[in-house]
């Protein structure tokens, strides 16, 4: 789709806003976010800082409307209710809402309570999503989560009475997880929830503490290929079955449930990033920027009150700009639009290389777009690959 002159690129995509709260209860094991455990937090500091912070950038963006905000983490639900208030007002008092705006806080079933779910509804959040990982106690345990399945499942029936719209995450293809062992937790999982599942395959990640145990070889029973492959084809079946569309490659949806603010990612839209270590894309003009925060949570705070600036900036060249949009766009099941790669990149993708990969089945193309197909996803990677190579 192309834009009218007065349409830039970015619009396509959608506006959003990314608020990072880098605060846990304690440090999980895969975990690669920016997310520190800390004795005690001044909140009122943190809320001065995330107000100068939007006011900073609602400058530079004036007259845009805001389709989505997100609070990630960290864990958010952690915050005070009156600093979730007091974030919101100073963001609708700085941009347009849209009349659709989703606004959505990440959750930990341990910090979850009704109280505190009324009073960030009352706040304006409007959709929630849990961090489940596993709807069993051993293996919560071995994913190094302090909540119970008993704690989890009440935090999803608390939500779902509170807000319209609740998701939940799962990690499969877990240590020492057989197939049916999942065939059973994800059905279970599909009976619960209520029209929003996130279900990721554990990847091992450098500098995480399961990263250093697979180094040492101490982190055994994990799924070789096949089987990780087994229990995403069977992922797809059940869900579909089920009436959940797989909209990207690890979320799935009933219609009108999707992630808008994830979509905004995918899409190759705008997003403001605050908070320690929170990376954006920015129009400003006619280039688009990325930035990103200072990753300390001290360090972040001291810029911003010091009036040094907690966020570097950098221009994205548009073939960057076409490969992000690659990137991103061909986890989602409307694949990418190739007059806007085009347009993006200032270069085609070769017609010989969709050729050959729609051949051999790992992508389809339709209406001048470009999607990979199931099998495709099992081996992205190696489809985008191909298709810049």
């Amino acid at each position: 789709m192309k834009p009218s002159p007065a349409v830039q690129d970015w619009q396509v995509g959608g506006f959003g806003l990314y608020i990072h709260w880098p605060f846990c209860q304690s440090k999980c094991p895969y975990c690669d976010f920016n997310s520190h455990v800390a004795a005690h937090i001044d909140q009122s500091r943190w809320q001065t800082a995330f107000l100068a912070e939007i006011e900073r950038v609602g400058a530079e963006t004036q007259g845009r409307v805001l389709n989505t905000v997100f609070f990630g983490g960290g864990t958010p639900s952690l915050m005070a209710p009156e600093l979730v208030a007091a974030i919101l007002g100073k963001v609708r008092n700085t941009w347009t809402f849209a009349n659709d705006v989703e606004i959505t806080m990440e959750a930990n079933p341990g910090s979850v309570e009704a109280g505190r779910f009324q009073g960030y509804r009352d706040a304006g959040v409007n959709r929630v999503s849990i961090g489940v990982q596993a709807l069993n106690d051993v293996d919560l345990k071995a994913l190094g989560r302090l909540h119970s399945v008993d704690e989890a499942k009440a935090a999803i029936k608390t939500a779902q009475a509170t807000f319209d719209r609740v998701s939940f995450d799962l990690i499969y293809a877990r240590q020492k997880q057989s197939l049916e062992a999942w065939k059973a937790e994800l059905s279970e999982a599909l009976a619960i929830a209520s029209g929003h599942l996130s279900l990721y395959q554990l990847t091992i990640e450098e500098g995480t503490a399961f990263g250093d145990r697979f180094k040492r070889g101490l982190l055994s029973g994990l799924p070789n290929e096949d089987l990780g492959a087994d229990m995403y084809l069977t992922t797809q079946a059940m869900t579909a079955e089920a009436g959940y569309e797989s909209y990207e490659v690890s979320n799935y949806a009933k219609k009108g449930q999707e992630s808008q603010h994830n979509c905004i990612y995918w899409n190759a839209g705008d997003y403001v990033g605050i908070g320690p270590g929170a990376h954006g894309r920015l129009t400003i003009g006619n280039q688009r920027y990325a930035t990103e925060a200072t990753a300390s949570p001290a360090g972040w705070l001291a810029g911003v009150e010091g009036g040094s600036g907690a966020e570097q900036r950098q221009s994205v060249p548009k073939a960057e700009q076409g490969t992000e949009y690659l990137l991103m766009g061909l986890r989602r099941d409307v694949g990418i639009d190739l007059e806007r790669y085009s347009r993006l990149s200032g270069r085609n993708i070769s017609g010989q290389k969709i050729h050959h990969l729609s051949e051999i089945g790992m992508v389809t193309e339709s209406d001048g777009r470009l999607a990979a197909t199931q099998q495709g996803r099992l081996v992205l990677n190696a489809v985008i690959e191909g298709l810049m190579d």
